[in-house]
């Protein structure tokens, strides 16, 4: 049980909730933003002083029902949850012991379908599993890149250009950030993981950036963001990413777009052009 990290966990997620999201009053000024201890305790059905002392890393290690309790309380995303659980030193029940590398025919017609939009599937590794042609053209050939090279966090941290390590996003740490979160989520879902440890150690080794982002035990991670991306063909690009989760696979479809009539859709339109010229259909 890391109780500091847990307590820093707990009371970052307790004050980014609109206490108007879980259905409570406003109520007389609060001197600080977010819920209150109490409040959390009262929607986890669990006593203040028990969630007090968890806050203040003075808590007994909580138990799978208190955990449950309070993952509802804050609203925390199914990512969010394996990392309370984590920190408390309580492990999620695995189907395997290793992430699964197999994409559902089903998501694999989505991406495809996406004609208007560049996607990618991932997995909470990071690993680059299906694209369709126009994310191909607007970030990597992935099809032409061996299997450990295939991975979003290792290029970003580890590729040997720096000019093309950040897949020309001009605001590269939010993205840094919510990946280094996902590969948090994936230490909890599969701690017997060879390749996850190896991939670890190879980045804390050869990545200060990524040793310090890993080692401040920061965890948060974006379903939405807006990114300028620098293509070298086209020039800047005004993006958002939204990031959807495949259910029971553990999976990601990262989807980019932009506004339609957009100089950015403009630019989307001719990078599809030179996808359909140069990639292949998404593919494991």
């Amino acid at each position: 049980m890391d109780k500091h990290g847990l307590a820093r966990f707990l009371r970052s997620k307790r004050e980014s909730i609109d206490p108007a999201d879980v259905g409570l009053p406003l109520g007389r000024r609060r001197r600080t933003p977010g819920l209150r201890r109490e409040e959390v305790a009262q929607l986890a059905y669990i006593s203040v002083d028990h969630y007090t002392r968890l806050e203040q890393a003075r808590g007994r290690h909580p138990s799978r029902r208190v955990l449950d309790g309070i993952a509802r309380a804050l609203r925390l995303s199914d990512q969010e949850r394996a990392h309370l659980f984590h920190l408390a030193g309580e492990r999620e029940e695995s189907r395997s012991t290793e992430p699964a590398s197999e994409v559902r025919p089903s998501t694999l017609s989505l991406v495809n379908r996406l004609t208007d939009a560049a996607a990618i599937v991932v997995d909470d590794m990071c690993r680059v599993l299906a694209w369709n042609p126009l994310a191909a053209a607007l970030l990597e050939g992935f099809s032409t890149l061996a299997g450990q090279e295939r991975n979003v966090i290792r290029h970003y941290f580890l590729h040997p250009d720096p000019e093309r390590r950040h897949f020309g996003m001009g605001s590269p740490e939010r993205f840094a950030v919510t990946a280094v979160g996902y590969l948090r989520v994936a230490v909890t879902r599969y701690p017997d993981s060879r390749e996850l440890k190896s991939l670890i150690e190879e980045l804390l080794a050869g990545s200060e950036d990524f040793a310090r982002l890993w080692n401040s035990q920061r965890f948060h991670i974006d379903r939405h963001l807006h990114q300028t991306v620098r293509h070298p063909r086209v020039g800047p690009i005004e993006l958002d990413f939204d990031v959807l989760t495949v259910p029971d696979q553990e999976q990601q479809v990262v989807i980019f777009t932009a506004e339609p009539g957009s100089p950015a859709y403009e630019s989307l339109r001719f990078l599809k052009v030179v996808g359909a010229e140069q990639q292949v259909p998404a593919e494991a």
